[in-house]
């Protein structure tokens, strides 16, 4: 049998590890990245991932260093305020607006938002001129043998990879986080995200805005302009009985039901193409390494959409184990190297992962009681100037 070798293996190759391995292709090192699904580039596939993603400043930072963000520039939406929006009293109605803006603390915005199958074939198109990473599709990690200088991968075609380090980007269900031995934290709400893109009468002038009554969050992520309608992707949390309905409803019943949901804020929303349902959980795994092995994205964490934190703490990952690689070339994989790593990573994780479980619960407050309390805890968060802005720096992931 064949044994192929190579400087990084990459199990996964979704929107994480599709950058994990431009960027370390990029950086010089040999790179095999598998996944067993096909990659999906087409909004209007069946399969196609209908999420979006909003690029904070540090992630896309780490994007223009690593010569992607060019790529993506001229799709993406700016998201100059985040607007948090209080309907949880008797009706449905807006009785509370909190504008964070990003120019009380940069000159740029909050991030930018892209469509996930966007995204993909960006990645893909410039893998596609990249001599140093081989991607292979339809076929994934199944097991997994570390020593002390290599790690052995054998792949569900039966070939095998000898990699000085493995990088799990292989999901929430991830099979070299498993056959590494480690385990995980993890916990469900009875939720499930409604994810489609929608398109409205008034402009959302590049504000996100999460409108909060019970179940959870109602977001409006900016898009850009669709044939000189205002568009937005929508994620619309609540319960899985109240969300699976949805998925299914006829148009007319839906765009009413979305439309009072978000209180009227951008006049009538109009369903564009199809309507997906995720599950919601929060997951973190006990440990970010194993011998040879250093997991990073939904293999490390997974959270609730909010605050467009799950992917930018996923590129995250990324940056701090690329600059311990590049500093490591001659030691790739070694142990200094992946504990220096797990150092890097892991108390931010697990902050993070439990401040937006916090986040989470209390969006989903049923009684007014609870309600009222999450209203008034908005309003004094807002409305102090030093408390805001360490908010949004901390929201940043800045100092």
């Amino acid at each position: 049998m064949t044994r192929l070798k190579t400087d990084i293996l990459i199990s996964g190759g979704g929107i994480a590890g599709l950058t994990a391995a431009v960027a370390f292709g990029q950086a010089g090192f040999d790179v095999i990245c598998v996944d067993p699904a096909p990659i999906i580039t087409t909004e209007t596939d069946q399969d196609a991932d209908l999420r979006t993603t909003a690029f904070l400043q540090p992630a896309q930072g780490f994007l223009q260093k690593t010569g992607i963000w060019s790529h993506f520039a001229a799709h993406a939406a700016p998201l100059q305020i985040m607007r948090i929006v209080d309907a949880g009293g008797e009706t449905a109605e807006a009785r509370g607006i909190a504008d964070f803006d990003a120019a009380d603390i940069s000159d740029d915005p909050f991030g930018w938002n892209l469509p996930n199958w966007l995204l993909r074939r960006e990645l893909l198109a410039i893998l596609a001129g990249m001599p140093r990473v081989d991607l292979r599709t339809g076929v994934g990690s199944v097991d997994l043998l570390c020593r002390s200088n290599e790690a052995l991968v054998r792949l569900s075609d039966n070939s095998r990879i000898s990699a000085r380090l493995v990088i799990g980007a292989d999901g929430r269900n991830s099979v070299i986080r498993e056959k590494s031995g480690i385990g995980i934290q993890s916990w469900r709400y009875g939720q499930k995200a409604l994810v489609c893109s929608v398109t409205h009468t008034r402009p959302h002038n590049n504000i996100s805005t999460e409108i909060h009554r019970s179940g959870g969050p109602f977001t409006l992520v900016p898009l850009p302009d669709l044939e000189g309608r205002p568009r937005s992707a929508l994620v619309w949390m609540d319960k899985s009985e109240k969300t699976l309905p949805r998925v299914t409803a006829d148009i007319d019943t839906f765009n009413a039901e979305m439309t009072a949901r978000s209180s009227g804020l951008y006049g009538p929303l109009s369903l564009i193409g199809r309507r997906a349902a995720w599950p919601i959980i929060a997951q973190h795994a006990d440990h970010l390494i194993a011998e040879r092995v250093a997991l990073i994205a939904e293999a490390a964490h997974v959270v609730p959409p909010i605050g467009a934190q799950g992917l930018n703490m996923s590129l995250a990952d990324l940056a701090a184990l690329l600059e311990l690689a590049e500093k490591h070339r001659e030691d790739l994989g070694s142990p200094e190297m992946l504990r220096a790593y797990e150092t890097a990573r892991l108390s931010d994780i697990r902050l993070r992962v439990r401040g937006i479980d916090v986040l989470n619960r209390a969006s989903m407050a049923e009684g007014i009681t609870l309600r009222d309390l999450r209203h008034a805890g908005l309003k004094i968060l807002h409305n102090i100037k030093p408390l805001r802005k360490s908010l949004m720096r901390k929201g940043l992931g800045v100092s």
